[in-house]
């Protein structure tokens, strides 16, 4: 299986490469040369297996120039009760008949980023002793929130590597910055920046495509690569959840082989439902695949007109880690809707860069609503369907996975649609305490975000992490703050380079 630039067809690199690099030198995302099937037969056969034994099955197609044993270490290290606090990895709840909850944060950092970031780091450096190479990886992470710590966290005193982590200095939860500022290990950073989280990863993206940078990180020994879902090492992990999910209903019974299942995620930076989306391609029955977004609509608008426009207020939200304008891996889909048009994708995405908007042709439209639904909702909306949900079926859920219920609602009154459904739960409850508290109560909450997560588990039951419980006795390592522009001279200065 080779890869390709979204913006350079001619490129064909072989998955290690794609990983290694995280983004193409042309400022193009990599996507495989084509989508590899699946069976029913062969969903059948991954019953009986571990969840490890399921990625493994699924990285064979994707990661052909990984042996057998190279793909059996990463999954076995990455996926096991060392790591998170589940033997399933993934649990599914049961909300209401046909309808279940993909809880996708019983990892170390109890948000779905753990999913594909506690695997990335075996991937990586696995892949760069295949390519002999010997410079030392420097991971430059943007967050919204959940990415920042996940990759801090997976990649923490890993041999050969540096990480830096930039999040928005007011688009994290208090829990969120928490978990990143007091984080543990030799060989990370992190750091606020004044500005939102489309500033970050603008930023981001600029240092990695920029040559002199390139030329100074390699005077120095080192090479940059990517823990963001950019890098395809970080969103091929992501699609094992929807193959494996798919499998464990019909075990459970609550699919027949071959029954077509609907799937809701939450997203902003469009990479975990792009997942579902190539889950759908190599053949498991998934039907609509409904993007649900917070008041920051960018990609529900995008998907009802086929015009993208980030040109619009930004809104800090209590979902904040969906308060995202720009979209990278939204590049990935339109670059397989087009044909592989990579001309087309170069002027759509430069027209993005230099005027904050594009419109798609209505074909690509066409396509684009045939496999997806574009739902929002605001933070009120938000917090009414918390609490519904926990009034009506006594489950806990956060920000995020209440905007996705609330989109799915939406989607069965504007359709009619009663496709059992599995809605993607993002985040543990606890990371938004104060949030998810408010909503439950229905009066506001104030004080000290620790007695809110006692207050939150005596109403809810859940257990509190163990990751989470720790933080209140952890001191603050980082305080640097920056200004937007000053990414590139800061990345510079901590690597004693320039």
């Amino acid at each position: 299986m080779y890869y390709k630039s979204t913006r350079d067809s001619s490129v064909r690199v072989e998955s290690a490469v794609a990983i290694s690099q995280g983004i193409s030198a042309d400022g193009g995302l990599f996507v495989p040369e084509q989508i590899p099937s699946i069976t029913k037969e062969e969903l059948a056969a991954l019953a009986d297996k571990t969840y490890a034994q399921r990625a493994a099955f699924v990285f064979s197609r994707y990661l052909t120039d990984f042996t057998e044993a190279e793909l059996v270490y990463c999954t076995e290290s990455a996926y096991n009760t060392k790591r998170f606090e589940t033997e399933n990895i993934a649990e599914i709840a049961h909300l209401f008949e046909g309808t279940y909850m993909l809880e996708l944060w019983h990892g170390p950092t109890c948000a779905f980023k753990d999913m594909a970031l506690q695997i990335l780091p075996y991937f990586l450096t696995t892949a760069m002793k295949k390519l002999q190479l010997k410079e030392k990886i420097v991971i430059l992470v943007a967050t919204s929130g959940d990415t920042g710590k996940a990759a801090l966290e997976g990649f923490k005193d890993v041999e050969g590597t540096e990480i830096m982590v930039f999040y928005p200095e007011d688009g994290v939860s208090d829990m969120q910055k928490r978990q990143m500022v007091t984080q543990e290990g030799s060989n990370v950073n992190v750091c606020a920046v004044k500005g939102n989280f489309d500033d970050c990863q603008s930023g981001v993206k600029k240092i990695f495509t920029d040559k002199t940078v390139k030329e100074e990180l390699a005077a120095g020994n080192m090479r940059f690569s990517s823990a963001n879902s950019i890098n395809w090492g970080r969103l091929v992990p992501q699609i094992v959840y929807y193959v494996s999910s798919y499998v464990t209903l019909v075990q459970q019974g609550e699919l027949q082989m071959g029954e077509t299942l609907n799937v809701v995620v939450p997203t902003g930076n469009f990479g975990n439902i792009l997942a579902a989306y190539y889950a759908k391609q190599m053949g498991v029955p998934l039907g609509k695949l409904i993007c649900a977004s917070n008041i920051n609509k960018v990609l529900t608008d995008f998907i009802n007109t086929g015009v993208y426009n980030r040109n619009r207020e930004f809104y800090a939200t209590c979902s904040p880690s969906m308060d995202i304008l720009i979209s990278s891996n939204l590049e990935r889909l339109l670059y397989l809707l087009t044909g592989e048009d990579d001309a087309q994708i170069r002027e759509w995405f430069t027209a993005l860069s230099e005027t904050g908007t594009y419109e798609v042709t209505d074909a690509v439209k066409t396509a684009l609503q045939k496999d997806f639904f574009g739902g929002f909702c605001d933070d009120a909306a938000t917090k009414a369907t918390i609490h519904q949900v926990y009034e009506t079926y006594g489950y806990t859920c956060d920000t995020h996975t209440a905007v996705a219920v609330k989109v799915y609602q939406d989607y069965r009154k504007a359709t009619g649609d009663t496709t059992k459904t599995l809605i993607a739960s993002t985040a543990s409850p606890y990371k938004f305490s104060p949030s998810v508290l408010e909503a439950i109560a229905k009066e506001p909450v104030s004080g000290d975000e620790y007695a809110m997560v006692d207050q939150l588990h005596e109403l809810s039951n859940l257990p509190i992490p163990a990751a989470l419980a720790d933080l209140k006795n952890k001191e603050r390592r980082f305080t640097s703050c920056i200004d937007k522009n000053d990414l590139q001279s800061f990345v510079l200065q901590q690597l004693h380079l320039g």
